[in-house]
């Protein structure tokens, strides 16, 4: 294990210098050979649902874990879509002029290793593995056991393909066992960041037993909130795709909280529709007077259901919805449906999450959809990087100096002195 993070990480280095041209000719290899052996993908990833239904993996994960033809489909579609997005390594993001003849520069450059660590979901692996191509980082990737056949058929295709294409040999690695993880938590010589993507439990393990740096996000406790003005079907359709167009995912909405104003009329129509998908709802008592529900207790504004379970509360208006959302909330997603530009605005100055929305489903949380390629995971934290994190989230920057002689004492005994002069100007070298 300490060898083969040994290897990833010098690749890493060679990887950081390859070029945009050399970088996306290896994603297009990569598309191709995804598409011409699909039909052994589709063969691995029925083992290991046989597998994981005899094992009784609960159903959510289930749910994560298929990757039939559409799924592999929307990762080819995120690959392409990667390779249009501009090179992201070697872009100026300051140029100063500190004295005549002495120029600094702040450009992009990769982080290094990336360590993921992903549950069920062979997708993550697709969409982390050429994220980190495209940004020039060598990775390892975990993934668990019940997608083990899946992960090994896409890891075997995504990096003899890379390698075919002329990406430094060793820039990716698949990792197998349980043990790999807490080896690999330790590596901080080799490893820059991780990178969790899991249960609640799992990701919060992560956190608690390592050095290096983590991202991600522990919960996907989200939100909408119905104001009084707001329109009713368009309420209505925002709220089932917000919790039932893919239940098993951290941008699903948990909690939908509801003017009292608007309770009358929306939560019937609500329900109507949300009992179409079959989903149970959970409601605090005001919601329970307006519609037939379970008895919400104080958990349920806590628990992240990734299910077919919607916990509905009625509240006085957006200031308590505001302060619900940020007791309770993991900072995750969270939307208003609003005809009010004022309450919105409130709305979305206040709450204090990584994405909040007016007027439009939860789900829209996500790197695809935002643009960036894909994502290799959801940040709630607020340092270096928020929300569906994409090419951006796994680069860091240097400031490189370009002098012509200049040394320090001149500037301390004032013989000289700085302009710190804006430039407009990209990185010459």
């Amino acid at each position: 294990m300490n060898e083969l993070a040994r290897r990833v990480k010098e690749a890493s280095i060679k990887l950081a210098g390859a070029g945009g041209e050399l970088k996306n000719k290896a994603l297009a290899e990569i598309a191709e050979a995804l598409m011409k052996r699909k039909e052994q993908i589709i063969e691995a990833n029925r083992e290991d649902l046989i597998r994981s239904e005899k094992e009784n993996l609960p159903a959510p994960l289930l749910k994560r874990l298929k990757f039939d033809e559409a799924r592999i489909a929307d990762v080819v579609d995120g690959i392409k879509s990667l390779m249009g997005l501009p090179e992201p390594v070697g872009k100026t993001l300051l140029a100063t002029e500190l004295d005549e003849g002495l120029e600094l520069y702040r450009v992009t450059c990769p982080i290094g290793v990336i360590g993921v660590i992903f549950e069920s979901r062979p997708d993550a692996l697709v969409q982390i593995s050429t994220l980190c191509l495209k940004s020039g980082n060598g990775v390892l990737l975990k993934g668990g056991s019940e997608a083990r056949q899946t992960n090994r058929i896409l890891a075997e295709i995504i990096i003899r393909a890379a390698e075919e294409a002329g990406i430094p040999p060793n820039w990716a690695a698949l990792l197998e066992t349980r043990s790999d993880v807490s080896e690999m938590l330790k590596m901080d010589q080799y490893i820059d960041l991780v990178i969790p993507r899991g249960s609640n439990d799992f990701v919060r393990y992560i956190m608690d037993n390592s050095r290096i740096p983590v991202m991600g996000h522990a919960d996907g406790i989200c939100h909408c909130y119905v104001e009084e003005d707001a329109d009713i079907p368009m309420a209505v359709k925002i709220a089932v795709d917000s919790k039932t167009q893919y239940v098993a995912v951290c941008n699903a909405t948990e909690t939908l909280l509801v003017n009292e104003k608007a309770a009358p009329k929306f939560l019937p129509e609500l329900k109507k529709a949300l009992d179409t998908k079959q989903v149970e709802i959970i409601g605090c008592s005001k919601t329970r007077e307006v519609i037939p529900s379970s008895p919400a207790s104080e958990e349920d504004w806590k628990t992240e259901y990734l299910d077919y379970k919607l916990s509905v509360k009625v509240v006085s208006g957006v200031d308590e919805a505001i302060d619900h959302i940020n007791k309770y909330g993991s900072g995750h997603t969270d939307s208003i449906v609003t005809a009010s530009r004022e309450k919105a605005a409130r709305f979305m100055e206040y709450v204090d999450s990584g994405n909040v929305f007016w007027n439009c489903s939860t789900r829209f949380s996500d790197g695809f959809r935002y643009g960036f390629g894909a994502e290799v995971g959801v940040s709630t934290g607020k340092l270096h990087a928020r929300g569906p994190v994409g090419l951006e989230g796994l680069l860091i920057y240097k400031y490189k100096l370009i002098g012509s002689g200049q040394v320090v004492e001149d500037y301390a005994s004032r013989s000289r002195t700085f302009r710190h002069k804006k430039l407009d100007s990209d990185f010459p070298l």
